[in-house]
């Protein structure tokens, strides 16, 4: 084991390799160094294999190995493998493919929790010994029943009684078989009347009879995650144990665990930092397995998906994903982050290291008159500010084609292109000027007959004529075709909620587009950016040299850095000078404190929610009211959090009461009407002071789960779309998203999706 020595690797401010700003995760870091507390750090990423790793996934990858490196400690790659029934191992591949491809290395060899399986279950017979834990033969529905709520404590199963010969006895059995899936379960005594309701007698271990892709049939009951995950991390000598918010009310069960297990020092202890989110994004394991298996994606490496191998495949560079984790810092709270941002930092990369080349996505021929032959053009591949060489021959003949959108008959007085009237240049080559426009018989230009400038070439002109632009353009007899596949967002609303707001024209494939040939025969790189359209990858799947096929990365415009322009507020002048900690906000009163921790740890409020109502008085009051009418806390602290606070700031008298909100929650957590529509209702109470349910009424919104009121919608959307129809039997799968969103669409957002889903699939099966 590596030992410190800190006079050496600390220095005042702080590890010298080290720069003075910090997150807070570091800083506990380098205290625990400092106090003694480790000699080496030891960290983890422990993911479920049960899906492939998403930018989410990224962030904790960057944080878990990123502390490990610098500190000079090392980082576990862990598989959480205690759910036979999701998990496979070509997802263990996606998440050590991950890891690499973003340049991190784990410690020796990969680990996985079912390693630990027999040592793990010799702690739960040591718990029961101790009195510590029991064998409970109640049933889902009543535990559940039992656990209480956070108002009431609940109340302990009569099997808690149980003598520990019998609770021994019994756990023995579960484990070698007898007992059915869901007959018994393996509980810690703790308190049912915690306020913490994961203190409440959590399971410890439940029997699921299923193939484990690793222990095959050996096991027949599995540990829960928050018994394997502390024990594993103490096994492995994790000092510091990393994960997202949402894990904050289990910190409590990691320490009991480990703390009446009584486990020799030195032990692990959790931290939690703010999960990523992205706007048009989503990262929920279920959302995503949904789109991959529905087949509204076309595999788990879709580019248009968040996961590493979609962003891979698209073309992202790991640099770009670095550097995006590194932008967006290490937070206590969660927030929202522009999508923009990363499209920036993916821009940013490229910028300076892709050669430049010309590819025309929707041709338009052009036959030059006055030339005659061809000839070669050395043509730069990077621009002047970009610190690289290289060149390529671009050949030049009588017939180009340029972009469709670069010539305009009548065109608009702030158009720069060629026009019958205005001349415009070809990059690296001459001036063009346009003497005819040849139709066909629907009136749809086909060609354009031009005239260049001999004396008008890139480097060489002396023709004296002025242009107001230069247009990128391809040799008809050179051009290589190839397949270009633009890719959008995949949602159109900027907080997706479901199928419905998937992006029908998430992809749009040209199959005739035509790239300069040096693309093709000298492949200088597998990036490049196609002249005024942006950054392209050869795809690593489908490219081959007969049929070229390119992802497109992201567009050239930088929307994030108009943004980022905005002055920054200058830093208020602190009391000591002291390392800068990301994600700290000004401390709050006593008064506050107390309600922000009975948000998160007794009504399960995550810290962003908690934050902003524990700050806010008439806020804080308005939530408490709320919840005397509703039993329903973090459906009620998302809603008051966000629109009925946004309505409080405009100062004006509100229309609409707590009981009403409580009203509105209850028929969402009923699934009366969907989160939706419920936005709906809401704006509508805003304006008329009208009560929830009778808007609903009034205005028919409830939500619509009757097959027999769905399948007429469903069949209407069909007998419309003939086209897509013979698409989609084509093989066309990716179409089921368009066929879902057209249903919700014309049912207003009241169909079902769970329900349309199905029976979506049923008729496309028979028609």
């Amino acid at each position: 084991m590596v030992k410190y020595e800190l006079n050496k690797s600390f220095t005042s401010k702080g590890f010298s390799n080290m720069s003075e700003s910090k997150d807070f995760l570091r800083t506990i870091v380098e205290e625990d160094l400092q106090s003694g507390k480790y000699h080496e750090i030891i960290t983890r990423f422990p993911p479920e294999p049960n899906g492939f790793p998403h930018i989410g996934h990224a962030k904790s990858i960057c944080i878990n190995f990123g502390i490990a490196r610098d500190y000079k400690g090392h980082c576990n790659l862990r598989m959480d493998d205690t759910n036979p029934t999701t998990e496979d191992m070509k997802y263990v591949e996606a998440l050590k493919d991950a890891v690499t491809w973003l340049g991190f290395e784990w410690a020796n060899h990969v680990r996985f929790a079912s390693d630990y399986f027999p040592k793990i279950y010799d702690y739960a017979v040591q718990l029961v010994k101790m009195g510590k834990a029991y064998v409970d033969s109640l049933n889902e529905e009543e535990i559940r029943e039992y656990r209480g709520t956070i108002k009431e404590a609940g109340r302990r199963s009569k099997f808690a009684q149980r003598c520990i010969e019998e609770n021994l006895d019994l756990l023995e059995r579960m484990r070698k078989g007898e007992f059915k899936d869901g007959e018994h379960v393996l509980r810690a005594k703790i308190d049912m009347s915690a306020a913490n309701m994961k203190m409440r007698d959590p399971l410890l271990y439940r029997i699921r009879h299923a193939h484990h892709f690793r222990t095959g049939d050996e096991w027949c009951i599995y540990p829960m995650y928050d018994f394997a995950h502390c024990l594993s991390d103490y096994i492995e000598g994790v000092t510091h144990s990393i994960c997202t918010l949402e894990f904050e009310n289990n910190r409590e069960i990691y320490d009991w665990v480990l703390d009446e297990l009584e486990l020799k020092l030195p032990r692990p202890y959790q931290y939690e930092f703010a999960r990523l989110g992205i706007n048009y994004t989503v990262m929920s394991k279920r959302k995503l397995l949904e789109l991959v298996n529905g087949n509204y994606v076309h595999g788990w490496d879709d580019p248009r998906l968040p996961t590493i191998a979609g962003y891979k495949r698209r073309g992202y560079t790991p640099e770009s994903i670095l550097n995006f984790c590194d932008q967006i810092g290490i937070a206590k709270a969660n927030s929202m982050v522009d999508v923009a941002q990363l499209e920036f930092c993916i821009r940013d990369d490229l910028n300076q290291k892709v050669p430049r080349v010309m590819c025309v996505l929707d041709p338009l021929k052009v036959t030059i008159e006055n030339y005659a032959g061809e000839e070669v053009i050395d043509a730069s591949y990077y621009p002047h500010d970009v610190p690289k060489v290289g060149s390529r021959k671009l050949p030049f003949s009588r017939e180009i084609y340029i972009e469709r959108d670069d010539f305009m008959e009548n065109p608009p007085q702030d158009y720069y292109r060629l026009t019958p009237k205005q001349s415009v240049r070809l990059k690296h080559a001459y001036i063009l000027t346009c003497k005819e426009v040849v139709k066909d018989a629907n009136g749809t230009i086909t060609e354009i007959k031009a005239v260049y400038y001999p004396d008008s070439k890139s480097g060489e002109d002396t023709s004296g004529i002025k242009t107001k632009s230069a247009i990128h353009w391809v040799s008809v007899n050179h051009a290589k075709k190839a397949e270009v596949r633009l890719y959008e967002r995949l949602y159109s609303n900027e907080a997706p909620d479901g199928l419905e707001d998937l992006n029908p024209n998430s992809l749009h494939i040209i199959k005739n587009a035509f790239v300069e040939p040096a693309v093709i025969t000298e492949k200088t790189d597998v990036r490049f950016q196609f002249e005024r359209q942006g950054y392209f990858y050869a795809d690593p799947i489908d490219y081959t040299a007969e049929l070229p096929v390119f992802n497109k990365i992201v567009g050239l415009k930088d929307s994030w850095a108009k943004k980022a322009e905005v002055p920054e507020p200058m830093p208020k002048p602190e009391a000591k000078k002291r390392p800068i900690v990301e994600g700290v906000v000004a401390p709050m009163g006593d008064a506050e404190q107390r309600l922000f921790d009975q948000y998160t740890k007794e009504f399960g409020l995550n810290h962003e929610i908690a934050n902003i109502l524990a700050r806010d008085a008439q806020l804080s009051d308005f939530y408490k009211e709320t919840l005397s009418f509703a039993n329903s806390p973090v459906s009620l602290a998302n809603i008051v959090a966000n629109e009925v606070a946004r309505e409080l700031k405009l100062e004006a008298p509100l229309k609409f009461s707590a009981k009403e909100i409580a009203e509105l929650v209850t028929m969402i957590d009923e699934e009366t009407i969907s989160t939706k529509i419920a936005k709906q209702v809401f704006e509508e109470m805003v304006i008329s002071g009208e009560n929830p349910t009778a808007i609903v009424e009034a205005k028919g919104l409830t939500q619509i789960s009757d097959p027999a009121k769905l399948k007429p919608i469903i069949d209407e959307v069909i007998t419309n779309n003939p086209d897509n129809v013979a698409k989609y039997q084509a093989g066309n799968t990716n179409l089921f998203g368009f066929f879902v969103g057209q249903v919700l669409k014309r049912s207003a957002g009241k169909a079902n999706p769970t329900v349309v889903n199905e029976l979506v699939q049923e008729k496309l099966k028979h028609v």
